[in-house]
């Protein structure tokens, strides 16, 4: 007999997942781990890389379905590229955030994705917003998501500080990573990190056994 599989059965690819982004002095650093689970209980892959670049100085990261964050992802790059042109200059961080949003919101019915997004311009400097499932935007000194962020919410309080330099703020965000990938089930993988300055943008990438380990390690 041929059997049939209800919506409920079906289980999309989702990212896992633990993203964060946090100012600096002079810049921001945004990154996230490389799992992507379905179900929230079986990891399909351990190489994904959820910090994904928009425009030059503008970077995002994406939680919840998968296929989701891609499509609005891919439609918002080519809202900016436009607007970019229109404009005859490099786009805001804010106009970045803006075009997640409104993908968002006009598509909260359907849509299961959300959005760090992290950059340098020159009007405002670094900067850090939050692109929630349903489209609200938040602008935030330092944030995290993903279902890696609820183990480390105490220590994100605890170690950010405003006005950290490059050092301390990369080593904060690999610590921040390195604790929610002990303890959640589906982050893991190596920790894909990005530094945003005026100076330009710089990739980290932090192997899964050059993590920083800890005492109930």
């Amino acid at each position: 007999m041929e059997k049939h599989y209800t919506d409920s059965k079906v289980k999309g690819v989702s990212t896992g997942t633990t993203i964060l982004a946090a100012i600096f002095d002079g810049g921001v650093v945004i990154g996230s781990d490389s799992r992507a689970s379905i179900g929230g209980e079986y990891v399909s892959s351990k190489t994904i890389n959820k910090v994904i670049q928009v425009h030059d100085r503008i970077f995002c990261c994406m939680a919840g379905s998968l296929a989701d964050a891609q499509a609005v992802i891919k439609s918002a790059k080519s809202h900016l590229s436009f607007h970019s042109v229109q404009m005859e200059s490099p786009p805001l961080v804010i106009a970045a955030a803006s075009i997640l949003k409104e993908l968002c919101y006009k598509n909260k019915d359907e849509l299961q994705a959300g959005f760090l997004t992290a950059g340098w311009d020159g009007k405002k400097g670094p900067q850090v917003y939050v692109v929630s499932l349903g489209g609200m935007l938040i602008s935030q000194q330092v944030t995290i998501g993903g279902s890696g962020s609820t183990y480390i919410y105490g220590y994100v309080d605890a170690k950010y500080k405003p006005n950290m330099t490059r050092e301390e703020c990369l080593q904060f965000a690999t610590n921040a990573l390195a604790l929610a990938m002990g303890r959640d089930n589906v982050s893991g993988g190596v920790a894909h990190l990005v530094v945003i300055t005026e100076k330009g943008v710089e990739h980290v990438v932090v192997p899964g056994d050059k993590l920083p380990r800890f005492n109930d390690e």
